[in-house]
């Protein structure tokens, strides 16, 4: 763009950019940039822990601010991998001092990052995030539509054979708003990640069809719903623990596997999942971080040196 406008060489002036106009050539982290960076200074009371692919599926362990809601002074560290020993270890250049200082820390169920959380942040409640929550649920309930989905391919492909046999046109049953079963299947996939009150008038219509034909897909997706529903409401602990044991009582009555799944994870973690009731906190801000490293990096069509990437991602952003 530079180029055309100004008759400047595209790859010259990038070369030139980043040799000598950036500031990358004598920045203090480049030594280890591709390894660790960390930003003392950035810290704050709440904290927000994840992790991101930066390119070909390379994971860094991103610790940010909620202070900074995801503008300068967001960034706290990066560092490669998600080994907990290793990030551990970088986590610890940041002075103990303000370790100290760290009263909250949302992040995943995950158990390297729950100890990275407690090795480095011992001061700090760890609160897991709501949508990781609410995403194993509504993975227990795709799963359900998948299997009755590859079912359906099943049955049409043995309609399509039988037709073929005795030389006839296959006749597909087609329901009144025009979907076939498989695409009834498929297309209902979007509606059953939204609340009742979200969906459209189409998608109404296919809601309708898709739980008269299979109940035990509506059953799942009420669950889903109503787990929704307890986290979107204003109530304490107590009475959060409390909605959840019912929550667990209908799945145990469901008797679906995948859900059974959820209410043991759940389980597992409820103390740091509760937390989430004291100062309603999630984890939006490190994913919406992560959408911005995604974006960043589609813009410069590719990582080719992670160095510099990480270096202007780090003048941004931290």
């Amino acid at each position: 763009m530079i180029g055309q406008l100004y008759g400047v060489n595209g790859k010259k002036f990038q070369r030139q950019y980043k040799n000598h106009l950036s500031g990358f050539k004598t920045w203090g982290q480049k030594p280890h940039a591709e390894d660790w960076l960390v930003f003392p200074e950035n810290i704050s009371e709440e904290l927000s822990l994840d992790e991101v692919a930066l390119s070909d599926g390379e994971l860094y362990t991103v610790l940010t601010s909620k202070k900074a809601k995801g503008r300068k002074g967001s960034i706290v560290a990066v560092v490669k991998g998600t080994r907990s020993e290793d990030v551990v270890a970088h986590f610890r250049k940041i002075p103990q001092k303000l370790r100290k200082q760290v009263k909250e820390i949302t992040l995943d169920m995950s158990g390297s990052m729950k100890l990275i959380a407690r090795t480095c942040f011992y001061n700090a409640a760890q609160t897991v995030d709501r949508f990781h929550v609410q995403k194993l649920a509504l993975e227990a309930l795709q799963e359900i539509r998948i299997k009755h989905r590859w079912k359906a391919i099943d049955k049409e492909n043995e309609i399509i054979a039988e037709a073929k046999k005795k030389g006839e046109k296959p006749e597909f049953e087609v329901f009144e708003n025009g979907d076939s079963l498989k695409q009834l299947l498929a297309r209902g996939r979007y509606l059953l990640y939204k609340s009742r009150e979200n969906w459209t008038q189409s998608q109404k219509e296919r809601a309708k069809i898709l739980f008269g034909k299979y109940p035990d897909l509506q059953k799942a997706y009420q669950l889903t719903d109503e787990l929704r529903k307890i986290y979107n409401q204003k109530i304490i602990k107590s009475v959060a623990l409390l909605k959840l044991a019912h929550w667990f009582k209908d799945v145990e009555e469901f008797g679906n596997k995948a859900f059974s799944t959820v209410v043991r994870t759940i389980t597992t973690h409820y103390n740091d999942i509760l937390n989430y009731f004291t100062n309603r906190s999630t984890n939006a801000s490190a994913e919406s971080f992560n959408a911005k490293i995604k974006n960043f990096r589609i813009q410069l069509r590719g990582v080719k040196d992670r160095s510099f990437f990480l270096y202007r991602l780090t003048t941004l952003f931290a």
